[in-house]
């Protein structure tokens, strides 16, 4: 007789096949092996969904069939790839199953091994799995972890069939045998059928031996006494089939207690052993070793392919399990004297077998990844890294870092540890933010409609920070749409900013959109209160009508916008901050407003969120790589994060200098982000910088391809993103904020607090109200001053700066010599923002990099007081600052208040300056006076040029 077919038919052992793929089961392999060789079970694993997903190109039909319907999550994917064989193997094992009166015949499918030590995780995921396949003959594998021991009592008397996993221990086994047990028990005692119920209990045998013979040859290396080593010897190979007949003991004497009588009675059918681990890893012992020594009955034995073919050629079928069981203690007693404790080699095989089934997880959800990303093509946005070789092995260090510790998953679980431990958890709502505003798209959709059918001319944001830099990018990449109204932004309270952007609109005919998230920012509540009141002397008591709020619930900008009839309000989601808010209401109502398909725009994005998902390994998890490599970069020195943008999504720069610095410059560390600084060549840069190219197919230019390329050579780190198309950008914005978040962990920092920006608010706030007291901000001293300038410095800063009593020239040259390699400098400018002054400002900028081989970095205020200005005064003390103040032509005034629009903005460079100066920064001040700003800042521009001659 087949020598397989009779271990069930003369010794009442079943016979499993560790393994399952696609092709094996509908060509009728697996079929056959039920015909030929009585197989009455099929168990899988990772390695062996790994192996078979990601080594071959049977399941690519699938994939491009389910990917044809929309874009999956990789998890997705593989479940439904997974759940398929395991269906289709569970109805080939069918008639099996019901043969045997639903003892035999299951296929097991086990839970990610990435939930092994948490309890209610695999109690969900058992669940889940279990409905999911909707097969009787089902078992869900559990280990044997101590978390997943209650979780096997738990299932099993939830009617579950469990396989346990991971056993190496006759006392775990001995917990899970009871476990089992009492699960049934509670089954029975609510009243529910027992008989249909079947488990397995996993004994793992050959690592056992490879382990202990490790052991053992350390020991046989260390003696002297040749009978010793002989003794030592004697041990190898004998171990593991000692442990699993004495475990089978333990078996025969927990399924005679009265106990377990009592569920037999009624119908419950005992936890057989199962012998798995049965392909011998050591060749120089038989290859059907741990099949002839384990033949016993109500047992089970999972092999391999090659170990069965190896025992239907050569096995001998003989009742092995009881024989010599004096034997075996004795092996076992011998073991103990040798100083080898069993217990705590179970106990370390199963954390390796638990880390072998999540590395195996880990190459089988990348393989599915990889297929993902062929497949999407070019609806993906592209990535890739060049790095030194020194630079790359770092940054290899730290994806590995994050694979092993399954911080990705522990990201979106929302664990606070993987960064400072502190408040992170509360910050993470944009992770799944997409998803949920998806589910609103109709609401947008309606939005955008009225807007449409309202005959608006203009839509204007007034916000700061996250709430209108978001905006402004999609404002300036997309434009403006027919039909709907233009989308401007207002950032600053300088007067000329705002007299400027009332005067390009029509109050009739113009919708605001005021966005803050707590309400209590001053900003968005000045802006709100000047152009509610504007609104109306034009439109009377249905000025609200032309309003809508984006805020959180609960905000102080709530009740205003209440109070004020706003024609509508928005809700953000509290748990994310602003500068991780585009993909939220705070970017979308803008984008509705002016005529996006939200819906698309964030379909769009999703593509990203799920490549950066929990379950796509970080060595192929776009946003892990970026972060990871940025981080890296970071702690190597090249902190200075230079962003290179095809000219139609230049706009994106500003968006992510923000992300950037407020959420990783602090506690003296961090990025330092370089927006708008034209590349150049290798030689105007220092060893500092890590260059962020996004590429724009069809609106690249060959000159800046061809300056990256040359910094690529110099040695200089690239991230290159491409883009097929401009509809794809707000991948962008998810790809950045998940590295940023990497990053920051990277770097050992909070990403989500503000410490500093929330310095100069307070700062602001203590001025301007002390000015509304007293009529005028504080008096100041300068350092020097003449009919159209004053140059002001905190006494540290002035006493740095001595030669700047000579004037404003003098004082460039003492403040740009002040730089050092690996410093940046900033311009600072509290001035109307417009192409003029930027322009102006940009030419002495470009000077000083290429004389003294620093970053750059050119900031309009008080709109970088919400972005970089975290960076600035928390991150690392390497910039050389230059604000610019200016008297505006005219003030403005602000309803309700006693001081205008030019006050607010004193007040704020003036808090901003007053930080720089408390953390020891190196800065100075230069006012222009007279209102002539323009004519201001050509004669800085100058000076500045002078400083690097």
């Amino acid at each position: 007789m087949n020598a397989l077919k009779a271990l069930h038919d003369e010794q009442d052992q079943a016979v499993w096949l560790d393994f399952v793929a696609r092709g094996f089961i509908e060509k009728g392999e697996l079929k056959q092996l039920v015909e030929r060789d009585g197989l009455r079970g099929v168990t899988s694993n990772p390695s062996i969904f790994e192996k078979a997903i990601g080594h071959s190109d049977e399941y690519d039909d699938s994939l491009k069939a389910v990917q044809a319907t929309g874009d999956s999550r990789v998890i997705d994917l593989y479940e439904g790839l997974a759940i398929a064989d395991i269906q289709a193997a569970a109805d080939v094992l069918r008639p099996v199953y019901e043969a045997s009166d639903g003892a035999d015949g299951y296929v097991s499918l086990e839970v990610s091994p990435y939930l092994a030590l948490d309890t209610e995780a695999t109690l969900a995921e058992a669940r889940r799995l279990h409905k999911a396949v909707s097969r009787d003959n089902l078992m869900v594998k559990v280990p044997a972890t101590p978390e997943g021991i209650p979780a096997i009592q738990q299932l099993t008397s939830e009617g579950i069939s469990i396989n346990v996993t991971l056993l190496f221990s006759q006392e775990a086994y001995e917990a899970v045998a009871r476990a089992f047990i009492d699960g049934l028990d509670a089954r029975a005692k609510a009243g529910h059928d027992v008989s249909r119920i079947a488990s397995v209990a996993s004994f793992f045998i050959s690592r056992i031996d490879v382990l202990v013979d490790k052991l053992l040859d350390e020991k046989i290396a260390q003696a002297n006494d040749p009978d010793e080593k002989f003794a030592l010897e004697q041990l190898k190979g004998k171990v593991a089939i000692a442990n699993a007949k004495l475990a089978y003991q333990r078996y025969k004497t927990i399924f005679a207690e009265s106990k377990w009588t009592t569920l037999a009675e009624k119908g419950a059918k005992a936890q057989r052993l199962l012998w798995a681990s049965t392909g011998v890893k050591n060749k120089a012992y038989s290859d059907v070793l741990y099949v002839e020594e384990l033949i016993g009955p109500n047992t089970v034995n999972t092999m391999p392919p090659a170990t069965m073919d190896a025992f239907r050629d050569h096995g001998v079928v003989r009742a092995t399990i009881e024989e010599d069981v004096p034997g075996a203690e004795a092996v076992m007693a011998r073991l103990a004297r040798t100083g080898i404790d069993i217990e705590v080699v179970a106990e370390q095989l199963v954390k390796e077998g638990v880390q072998l089934f999540i590395d195996a997880a880990d190459n089988l959800l990348g393989a599915v990844a990889g297929k993902r990303v062929a497949l999407l093509g070019h609806r993906l946005d592209g990535q890739s890294l060049a790095m030194d070789d020194t630079l790359a092995a770092e940054a290899k260090k730290a994806v590995e870092s994050w694979r092993a510790s399954g911080s990705i998953r522990r990201l979106w679980a929302g664990d606070a540890a993987v960064w400072s431990g502190h408040d992170e958890a509360n910050w993470l709502g944009w992770l799944h933010i997409v998803e949920e505003e998806l589910e609103k798209a109709a609401d947008y959709a309606a939005f955008s409609d009225w807007v449409k059918a309202e005959g608006f001319t203009d839509a204007v944001v007034l916000g700061m920070g996250g709430s209108s830099l978001g905006p402004e990018v999609l404002s300036l990449t997309y434009g403006q749409r027919e039909g709907f109204p233009k989308l401007q932004i207002l950032d600053s309270t300088h007067p000329d900013q705002v007299r400027a952007l009332e005067a390009s609109i029509d109050l009739a005919k113009t919708l605001f959109i005021v966005a803050s998230k707590s309400g209590s920012t001053l900003e968005p509540n000045v802006f709100r209160d000047y152009f509610l009141a504007r609104a109306k002397d034009v439109l009377g008591e249905k000025a609200g009508d032309h309003f809508v709020a984006v805020t959180d619930p609960g905000s102080d900008m709530e009740r205003a916008a209440k109070a004020d009839n706003f024609k509508k309000i928005f809700y953000g989601v509290k748990q994310i901050g602003g500068r991780y808010s585009v993909l939220s209401a705070f970017g979308l109502v803008p984008a509705a407003a002016m005529g996006l398909d939200v819906k698309a725009l964030l379909e769009t994005a999703r593509i990203m969120v799920r490549s950066c998902g929990p379950a796509v390994p970080p060595a192929v998890n776009p946003g892990v790589l970026l972060g990871t490599a940025i981080g890296a970069a970071a702690l190597a020195g090249r902190d200075k994060v230079t962003i290179v943008a095809s000219p139609a999504i230049a706009s994106f720069g500003a968006w992510a200098e923000q992300l950037i610095a407020e959420s990783t410059g602090k506690q003296g560390k961090g990025l330092v982000p370089v927006d708008g600084e034209p590349v150049g060549v290798p030689a105007v840069y220092g060893h500092d910088r890590f260059f962020i190219y996004l590429r724009l197919d069809g609106n690249a230019e060959a000159a800046q391809d061809e300056a990256l390329r040359a910094l690529e050579r110099d040695g200089h780190p690239i991230a290159r993103i491409t883009l097929d198309s401009i509809e794809q950008l707000p991948q962008e914005f998810y790809r950045l904020e998940m590295a940023t978040a990497v990053a920051g962990a990277v770097i050992g920092i909070n990403p989500f607090d503000q410490p500093d920006v929330e310095a100069s608010k307070v700062e602001t706030k203590k001025l301007f109200a002390e000015a509304e007291a007293k009529g005028a901000l504080p008096a100041e001293t300068p350092l020097y001053e003449d009919d159209w300038v004053a140059l002001y410095a905190d006494p540290r800063n002035a006493d740095a700066l001595k030669p700047a009593a000579e004037g404003l020239e003098a004082a460039m040259k003492a403040q740009i010599g002040r730089l050092k390699d690996g410093d940046y400098l900033g311009l600072l400018a509290y001035v109307p923002r417009d192409a003029e002054s930027a322009a102006i400002l940009q030419e002495p900028r470009i000077a000083v990099r290429d004389a003294r081989k620093v970053a750059t970095c050119l900031e309009f205020g008080p709109r970088f007081l919400h972005s970089t200005g975290q960076a600035y005064k928390g991150g690392p003390d390497t910039g050389v600052f230059l604000q610019i103040t200016a008297d505006a032509a005219e003030d403005l005034p602000i309803p309700n208040r006693k001081l205008g629009f030019s006050t607010v903005v004193a007040a704020q460079a003036r808090g901003d300056f007053a930080v720089l100066a408390e953390r020891g920064r190196r800065a100075l001040r230069v006012h222009l006076k007279g209102g002539d700003t323009k004519a201001g800042l050509v004669r800085v521009a100058a000076a500045l040029k002078m400083a690097v001659v």
